[in-house]
Order: C-alpha cells, then structure tokens, then sequence
C-alpha cells in the first residue's frame, strides 16, 4: 500500500493506493489562504500539518488495515513558497505562496545581481518565485532575515515535520530561481544573489529516491507495520505528470487546478524567455520539461461563484453541456497577476463587453473562456519554442465540467483527453514515487498512462469564432496596462 499526499492551495489531499494501482481512499481537509495586503497571499505552515494528520487519521479510522500495510509515502506539493525555519526548526513567519506578487521590484534586483539567471536556471525572474521572496524578506523584514536558517518549500518542511530530514526533489527546486535545471544541482551564484549559502538549503535527491522515514512517533500513531519510506517526490504538476504517465519527450497535459499548466515533457534542458515559459527538472531522472502558466484558472471560477454567493457546481448548471458560440462578453483572469507570457504580478483583469442584457450565465461562459485563452497564450509560447503538442490530457477540478473542456479544445485546436481520475493527479503521482522508493521498480513499469474516458475534438465552427474572439482578448492586457500606469 502506498500513501500520496498533495500539500494545496486548498487543501491538503491524502490517497492510499494499492500495489495494482487502484485508489482505495480519499481524503480531504480544507485549506484557507490569508491576503493581509494587497498582492499578498499566505498560509500557516501549521495549518498543512494539522491537515495532514487529521487527513491520515480519517484514512486510519476507516482503513485500518489498509493504513497499517502503507510501504512508502510521497508528497505532491505547492510550488514556489517560502518557509523560513530557524536553528531551533521554528517557522519564522507564514509562508509567503506561489501566488503572491509582493516581490515585483525584487525580481529586477535579482537578475541584475545575478546576470546568468535566466540561462542558469531557464527562467524569468517573477515574483511568485522563491528567491524575489527573499530578498523581499532581506529588505522589509531584516530581523527576521537574520534568523533564517534554513529555506524549505512547502512539502520539504512538511517532510521535515514527519522524518526529521531536510530534503527537495529536483523539479520543486526548480521553482526557486536557486536550481542550475541544466546540472540539477543549487547554484551556489544564484544563493549568493540573494545573501544565502549552500549551507540554508536542503539536500537535493531525484524525486524517485528514498529520501527518510515516517518518525516512530507518527508510524505508532497511525498503526503502521514498519516506517515507511519517503520519496523524495515532486513540485505538483510534475506530480500530475507522473500520474499521467507523462515521462516521455512530447508527452502533454494541461492542468485547470487553483492555477493553469499547459506542460510539454522533454529529453533536454530547454530554455525559452521571450514568452515566460518556464523550464524545470522533471521528477524523474534525466528528464525536464516546459510549462506555461496562468495564476487563475479554477480560482476565476472560485472567485465568481463567492461573487455570485452560489457554488461553481451550480454556476455549471446554468451552461449547456457544450457552446453554442462565444460569449459576447470577455474576460480577463489576472486576479492575482499573470505568468506566461506577460511576467506581470500587478496586472489585474475585468469583464469587457457586460450590458443591460448579460445574464448570469454568460458571464460565467465569460469567465471560462478568459482562463481557456490565458491558456491559448501558454500554447503559444510553447510553440515559439519549437514544442509541438497535438492532444493532451487535462486534470484539476475543472476537468469535471464536459462545457469547460469543450470550450479549451476549441480554443487551443487541440484533441483533449478526459480521465477517469483527473482530480486525483498530484496525490496519484506522489503515491506512485512512493512506490518506486520503496521497490526499486523502473519508472516506466509503474508511471503508466491513465484509463481514458473520452476525448474531446475542436468544433470548426467555434474554432473560427474562439479564433476572432482570442484575437480580441489579446487586446485587453495592453489596455488594462496602460489604464493601470495612468
């Protein structure tokens, strides 16, 4: 039995999966986020570990047995964020997440300190990245800099808290701007940039690797047989990928999470910075991959439906099963900023186009449709540098909505895949590291490809409309800058 457990935005998922690869059980605790100014957003470490265990302790009450044979466990996990921990181990300060844009004038400060960084770590400098965090921390909160001892991610302090190990998988640590993605190893430059040393970081191991052990305190506390080995894991849409089976160069998805991931597999360190692109280590050996990235995909859903004071199931159940056209009304998602292509954590977006006649429903239809051209906009930049993708597999929350998908396969022209699990992608990919640490088995007996339940093909009629209406929403962003720079 192996356990997958997905560190979110949201929440914090637990997955129990047997040795034939079937999910046994669930469960889910609910996460809050605080945004104490604006452009902020932060969570307490804590709140991750007590979701944690409260969500194995459900798993032990209803599945003793099955808890009690778990091998191996393996950590999907938010990217990006920063927990700052002191010689004592104590948190210093709430984590600064992956959303949050505070860092703008630091990411500047960065590269100028750091003229490599982009060929080094094969990316722009944004501020949702770890290192603009901390030089924001360095400049505004000094006496809290100064008791930094260590700098873990999210799932690297939440293993800390279950084995006692300090330890980052490679394709999480590539989201730091501290990662040499071609070397797979820190870079003892980038570190200096922004006044730390080899010395703060923790050790860095492929995310197939044995990489600790469940304390005995914990392994007593939920009845399991022997401790069982961590894995040292994946940053979550390279979870995603391995549950996907996504390994091979070609191989792609998107992901309408919290956020939005268009992914693409490759063989070879592969930078592109005109369009934002991101490049990172796979968590697999020997392999890396691209992705571009919106900062609100099913967080635009989430965000209308608390608007509306009504769920995003209900929202859903106002639209048919497929468009009929575009709506007249466009939106842009920049709730929190933009990644790819603009690089803008200021940026913020709007409904263009509303009137007297708008009805609910479209502006949902509206809603959906900007996060599919954000999308569109990733697409694109993955194509000017030289990736080609003809399908894809899509997971997240949003791949239950049958309108949503028909609405991006339009819009990107691409054939997509629906899965019988796409929800379960992180946590599903986690478990399957968890196995490969703990069996030694090849990455390619057990990341295999999903069961498929449908694919979705690109209406012609609405791919000529998305065409003209995309060709529209690429206005809005100089517009909304210019009108924000007045």
């Amino acid at each position: 039995m192996f356990l997958g457990i997905d560190v979110g935005t949201s929440g914090i998922k637990a997955l129990l999966v047997d040795e034939n690869q079937r999910e046994v059980a669930s469960h889910t605790e609910s996460l809050t986020v605080s945004r104490p100014h604006a452009g902020w957003s932060e969570q307490d470490p804590e709140d991750w570990w007590k979701a944690t265990c409260r969500a194995i302790d459900v798993l032990q009450s209803q599945h003793p047995e099955a808890v009690a044979a778990i091998r191996g466990i393996g950590l999907s996990g938010q990217q990006h964020g920063a927990v700052l921990v002191d010689t004592s181990g104590h948190v210093l300060r709430p984590c600064i997440l992956w959303n949050d844009t505070r860092a703008e004038a630091e990411c500047a400060l960065f590269e100028e300190r750091f003229p490599l960084s982009r060929e080094v770590t094969g990316n722009i400098a944004m501020p949702g990245f770890t290192a603009p965090k901390l030089l924001w921390i360095a400049r505004h909160e000094p006496e809290i800099f100064a008791r930094i001892r260590h700098v873990l991610l999210p799932k690297a302090w939440l293993r800390y808290r279950m084995t006692g190990e300090m330890i980052e998988d490679m394709s999480d640590a590539s989201g730091t701007l501290w990662l040499d993605v071609g070397k797979r190893a820190w870079s003892a430059e980038a570190l200096k940039a922004t006044g730390l040393t080899l010395a703060n970081m923790p050790a860095l191991c492929e995310g197939t690797a044995p990489a600790g052990y469940l304390s005995k305190n914990l392994t007593n506390r939920w009845g399991m047989a022997s401790p069982p080995v961590f894995a040292g894991s994946a940053g979550d849409n390279a979870a995603g990928a391995v549950g996907l089976g996504a390994i091979r160069n070609g191989d792609a998805f998107i992901s309408l999470g919290t956020s939005g991931v268009v992914w693409v597999t490759t063989n070879e360190f592969r930078a592109e910075h005109q369009s934002a692109i991101h490049a990172f280590c796979h968590a697999v050996p020997k392999t890396w991959h691209q992705m571009g990235v919106t900062l609100s995909a099913a967080a635009s859903l989430a965000w209308w439906a608390k608007v509306c004071g009504v769920t995003e199931r209900e929202l859903l159940a106002e639209l048919p099963e497929r468009p009929a056209r575009p709506s007249s009304v466009l939106f842009a998602p920049y709730l929190s900023g933009e990644r790819t292509p603009h690089n803008d954590g200021t940026i913020r977006g709007g409904f263009i186009g509303l009137s007297h006649d708008t009805s609910r429903a479209e502006l949902t239809q509206a809603v959906l449709e900007g996060v599919a051209f954000s999308f569109r906009d990733a697409l694109e930049g993955l194509i000017a540098s030289g990736s080609l993708i003809t399908e894809a597999d899509v997971i997240g929350g949003g791949s239950r909505s049958p309108f949503w998908i028909s609405v991006l396969a339009s819009v990107l022209g691409l054939r997509l895949h629906s899965l019988a699990h796409g929800e379960h992608g992180g946590a599903f990919g986690a478990a399957r590291l968890a196995r490969i640490a703990a069996t030694g088995e090849s990455v390619e007996s057990v990341c295999t490809a999903p069961e498929r339940i449908s694919a979705t093909d690109p209406d012609p009629e609405l791919q000529v409309a998305y065409k003209k209406a995309y060709s529209r929403y690429r206005r809005i962003y100089p517009a909304l800058r210019d009108i924000q720079d007045a």
